[in-house]
């Protein structure tokens, strides 16, 4: 592996302006002093890995790659990723790549994904992925928001010519690189081998960087579900501390096999699975799009041990045994879930009938994180319905970002701290694994308070003894307010979600001319049930809902419509109803 550039905590980096730093420069000092940093880079927790096993496998493509790219699936050992990527960042440096340089990536999970982060890094060059479902309205944004300077893409995807999109995208201006089949002639082939002398040019410029683990190393961006995405620039220290953060609730080991679902562009790819297999190693199973049959079928070939479902996913599996009986999931040992309200019978049904532990995972990409890991919650029911409150008065998490993590609840309409146990507020909090602020001009406003604490847009109830326990309520935004009272979606998603002809729910609020708002309730139903609105009612009513709550509309529909890292678009629900149609 070429030799990594020396870090530093606060380094001459700080000075360039070819390089983009994401934290004050006492923010990382303190962080580091306390320990709530390591001095690792990402490229050197890399090269501890390949050194610690060489042999190992490491990483595998989606099983179904070829009908995605044409390009045939391997599996690759951690000594043939290490050496993949440094081929990749020879041919990024040959045609122009350099440190602080941002480069813009449309590719699916693969090897090919990972080994081009690993290459950039290299190079002290910043990554600006987004999904691979992205079209050239998308990438164009994205392009000039963050100022590449390069797109790395795919020939093909889907009988998409992703290469030809992407060329169109960056003109004159910029350069396309690709992989795979299908690479037009302006595109920069990446498949192809790099010679000795451009691996000795890298290594010569890879020995003068100066790199600091507050180096921006991403710019990933928000889902974009009510508005234009915001950019969110990560480093090196913040991406650790977020990784920390999670193994320490999955546990895993260099034995385990992590089947990752979530594309690999942002929180929920990178902290669920990515992250936490650079800290300790194991093997990567990319998969994507989700397919439920190749999903099952990587599970059983793999022998996964760890793997991420919607909270849709869990409930399906769990209650459809002719499909649970087909396939073969005795290896799994945890499974992460959120976006969504996580169904309690669900959890305890998955834990109780199968021996697999849900953990209940609740993040954004500004740095929240929070987990509901089974040695804190060993009540599957608990661990449904409750998250950890870092910082709560004599207790003690078993994630070290608790103890790092500032967290409080403040009153939306006074702005005062909540402190009495079943208060409302917004979650708002600070620490190492919180970002620095978002890229200048794609957001109108940072969102921190004037403590410094980030503020989250969601609603959290102060629960349990002495205040342990938050319990999601809702995003501020998503409120409804009918005839003065609030009602929270996802409260009553998560209760609708246990009922047996559902399958995915979402509630939204619809106009009314003397209530202000009014409740819907859009249902997929299970397969072969048939969902009236007096069944939702029934239901709500036999767990003592009040009344106001219940929906007044029931809307049946095929899918909900989600981003493609799938949380639900709830502007395009509430677009389906309008006033004349009540």
């Amino acid at each position: 592996m070429p030799e990594s550039p020396t870090p530093a905590g606060v380094s001459p980096s700080e000075e360039r302006a070819s390089v983009y730093v994401c934290h004050p420069a006492e923010k990382v000092r303190e962080y580091l002093e306390r320990g709530w940093w390591q001095p690792d880079t990402l490229t050197e927790l890399f090269q501890r890995r390949v050194d610690a096993a060489p042999d190992a496998p490491a990483i595998s493509d989606p099983a179904n790659l070829a009908a995605l790219t044409r390009a045939e699936p391997q599996t690759m050992s951690w000594r043939e990723l290490d050496e993949y990527s440094g081929g990749l960042a020879a041919a990024l440096y040959r045609n122009g790549i350099r440190q602080g340089d941002t480069v813009a990536i449309l590719l699916p999970n693969s090897i090919a994904l990972t080994a081009t982060y690993f290459a950039l890094w290299r190079l002290g060059a910043v990554a600006t992925p987004m999904p691979a479902s992205y079209r050239r309205h998308e990438l164009s944004g994205i392009v000039t928001a963050a100022e590449a300077t390069a797109i790395v893409t795919t020939g093909e995807l889907s009988g998409r010519e992703l290469a030809r999109e992407a060329l169109a995208v960056a003109g004159n201006e910029g350069t396309v690189f690709a992989f795979g089949p299908g690479v037009p002639d302006d595109a920069v082939p990446l498949d192809d081998s790099v010679s000795a002398a451009d691996r000795e040019r890298l290594r010569t410029y890879v020995r003068g960087l100066t790199v600091s683990v507050n180096d921006r190393v991403t710019i990933c961006w928000t889902s974009g579900t009510e508005a234009a995405p915001k950019g969110i620039p990560r480093c090196h220290g913040d991406w650790v501390a977020m990784g920390w953060g999670v193994q320490d609730g999955l546990h895993i080991t260099p034995e385990s096999v992590l089947l990752n679902p979530f594309p690999m562009v942002n929180m929920a790819g990178f902290a669920a699975s990515f992250l936490p297999w650079l800290l300790v190693g194991g093997h990567l199973v990319q998969h994507q799009p989700l397919d439920l049959p190749v999903f099952l079928a990587q599970i059983a070939r793999h022998r996964v041990t760890h793997t991420s479902m919607p909270p849709a996913l869990l409930t399906m599996l769990l209650h459809n045994e002719a499909l649970r009986a087909s396939v073969e999931l005795s290896s799994l040992r945890r499974v992460g879930s959120g976006g969504a309200p996580l169904p309690p019978s669900v959890v305890r049904g998955w834990q109780e009938e199968l021996g697999i532990e849900v953990l209940n995972f609740f993040g954004s990409n500004e740095g929240v994180c929070l987990l509901g890991a089974p040695i804190d919650f060993p009540d599957p029911v608990i661990r449904a319905q409750y998250l950890p409150r870092y910082g709560a008065p004599g207790v003690r998490w078993s994630t070290r970002l608790a103890e790092s993590t500032r967290v409080k609840l403040v009153d939306v309409g006074t702005g005062v701290t909540v402190t009495e146990v079943g208060g409302t507020g917004e979650l708002r909090l600070a620490g190492p694994a919180v970002f620095g602020g978002y890229l200048p001009g794609t957001a109108t406003s940072e969102p921190f308070d004037e403590e410094g604490f980030l503020c989250s847009g969601d609603v959290f109830e102060l629960c349990g003894v002495d205040g342990r326990y938050l319990r999601f309520v809702d995003r501020i935004k998503e409120i409804i307010i009918r005839g003065g009272m609030n009602i929270a979606p996802a409260e009553i998603e998560g209760l609708l979600a246990d009922h047996p002809g559902v399958a995915d729910v979402a509630v939204v609020g619809y106009p009314d001319p003397v209530l202000g708002e009014k409740c819907c309730a859009f249902v997929v139903p299970a397969p072969g049930q048939a969902v009236t609105l007096a069944d939702l009612i029934e239901h709500l009513r036999a767990r003592e809902v009040a009344s106001f709550k219940l929906p007044e509309r029931l809307e049946i529909v095929e899918t909900l419509p989600r981003n493609p890292v799938g949380k639900l678009l709830r502007r395009e629900l509430r677009a389906t109803l309008r006033t004349d149609e009540i």
